[in-house]
């Protein structure tokens, strides 16, 4: 701290199953070095400019228990306040803005936060880990000019970055800590992160050093250049970890070219690093699609507008079978056929057209669970948000959940039921379904039913150990829908059969047909 300018902000995990900013459990506000709540502006003044780091704090207040917890949400107010930050800092050369979750996973009113910081040559955030390392590098552009950089975790994978700015032109490496010498080239700077409307590019065309900064725990023996595999030579050390060597930029004024840099220290380590270059600001370079769609889709309205979707669809589908008159079956019926008879069958016996229609509505309108939502707060889960301590956070991994309930569970439940009163239908109880002979279609069913199953007992579990014992007695949607299960699928197996009569006739006429 005596040396060192630290700006540290909270993520997810700091604001895990924190009931408030002056709770004990708030360890940031103890052990930050910032020791603050909320966005802040910190101005860094040199000889040659000032430049601006913007704080964003998207953390929810109060902060649940996981899941709960991983988007980040801002409120119309906060969104003030950055856009207040946002104009205090065009008086800087450039302007950083830094925050915990990526863009994609922060919810904002509109005009959105990408707008806010539309001015910003970078975002440096974390908080997807790199996918777990399924994609080491996420970095993208937002539609406004700005570079979203996503930086892997340090408590794990032991990820950091440096950056730096030459000339008003940014540069930076992401690193894994422990790999040396540590290099860096700052002119000419990679052309898939230039950025005209934010950077002076000119500069590069009369620049007259190629600049590198190379670290190591041992002193620098060799900082040597090549460009399209030529080699320039040795850049010569400038002071502290700056080495230079002189070039002439109009001798590749034509298209794109490769700049590689290979450095040696004292004790014998080397590393080789190069990007693509271009001295014309007309040339441009994409990103990964797949790393802009992980950091530019809107998950939680993807997710809002698929779950509402999903809902729609099966009402849609009980609704209109309830009150369709009887299909007409094509002899002998075909997938298609017997899919819609069975739904007909489903829809128009009461008790499974409305337990279906009511889960359905309950998922989407009902409280899921009561209980600790934070140890010792209790609050209310639903798909559109939580009510926790006097607070309302908005719905946004809840939609998630959501999807999967209805995909791994509601919908394969109801297919379930379907296929069972189709077999009725045929005549079959249980036992001499069972023992038709036809086990490789009939065991798969029900081994698959009884696997999705197991999945609803597993988030049984999940509630019980995150949210403890209250949670898991008052939650209709796990528990409650667990128990009751098996009651309807018993019920589909044992009602009388004089409940399938009309379609026992109607689908044996077909058959015999």
């Amino acid at each position: 701290m005596e040396k060192t300018k630290w700006l540290d902000i909270r993520g997810n995990h700091d604001a895990y199953n924190i009931p408030s900013l002056d709770s004990v459990k708030n360890y940031y506000r103890k052990y930050s070095a910032v020791r603050r709540d909320g966005h802040f502006h910190y101005v860094h003044n040199t000889p040659f400019g000032n430049y601006s780091f913007i704080c964003v704090d998207a953390t929810q207040t109060p902060g649940p228990k996981r899941p709960y917890n991983f988007f980040g949400i801002l409120n119309k107010k906060q969104m003030e306040e950055l856009l207040v930050l946002a104009k205090e800092s065009r008086q800087s050369n450039h302007t950083i803005w830094f925050g915990h979750f990526t863009t994609s996973t922060v919810i904002s009113p509109s005009p959105g936060i990408r707008s806010i910081m539309s001015s910003a040559i970078a975002y440096l955030c974390g908080h997807l880990h790199t996918l777990g390392g399924l994609m080491p590098v996420l970095h993208t552009r937002h539609n406004q000019g700005t570079l979203e950089l996503e930086v892997g975790d340090w408590k794990d994978n032991r990820r950091y970055r440096i950056f730096a700015f030459d000339h008003d032109l940014f540069s930076f490496a992401d690193l894994s800590f422990g790999k040396w010498p540590v290099v860096l080239i700052t002119n000419p700077k990679s052309l898939l992160y230039s950025c005209a409307k934010h950077e002076p590019l000119e500069r590069l065309l009369h620049s007259t050093h190629i600049r590198i900064l190379a670290f190591s725990l041992s002193s620098i023996t060799s900082v040597a250049v090549k460009i399209d595999g030529v080699n320039l030579g040795q850049a010569l050390h400038l002071s502290g970890p700056i080495f230079i060597l002189k070039w002439n930029p109009r001798n590749y004024t034509n298209g794109t070219h490769k700049i590689e840099v290979i450095v040696q220290d004292s004790a014998g380590r080397s590393r080789s690093v190069h990007h693509i270059f271009s001295v014309q600001e007309n040339i441009h370079l994409t990103f990964d699609p797949m790393a802009s769609f992980i950091l530019l889709t809107d998950y939680c309205t993807v997710a809002r507008v698929l779950f509402v979707l999903i809902v729609l669809v099966q009402l849609t589908i009980l609704i209109t079978f309830r009150y369709r008159k009887h299909p007409v079956l094509k002899a002998p019926p075909g997938f298609i056929n017997l899919t819609s008879f069975s739904l007909h069958v489903l829809s128009k016996i009461n008790i499974f057209y409305y337990s279906m229609l009511l889960l359905t509505l309950y998922t989407v309108l009902g409280p899921w669970f009561f209980g600790e939502i934070i140890d010792g707060k209790l609050g209310c889960c639903f798909s559109f948000g939580i009510f926790v301590n006097g607070h309302f956070l908005q719905g946004s991994i809840t939609f998630i959940i959501g999807i999967l309930q209805l995909v791994f569970f509601n919908i394969p439940l109801m297919v379930y039921l379907c296929w069972s009163l189709l077999q009725r239908c045929f005549g079959h109880n249980f036992r001499s379904h069972l023992h038709q002979g036809k086990y490789l279609k009939i065991i798969p069913v029900h081994l698959l039913m009884l696997l999705l199953y197991l999945w609803q007992v597993c988030s049984c579990y999940f509630i019980h150990v995150t949210f403890g014992t209250l949670a898991f007695v008052f939650s209709p949607l796990r528990t409650w829908l667990t128990l009751l299960t098996p009651v309807l699928v018993r019920y589909v197996w044992t009602l009388n059969s004089t409940e399938f009569g009309t379609f026992m006739v109607q689908l044996k006429c077909h058959m015999s047909s």
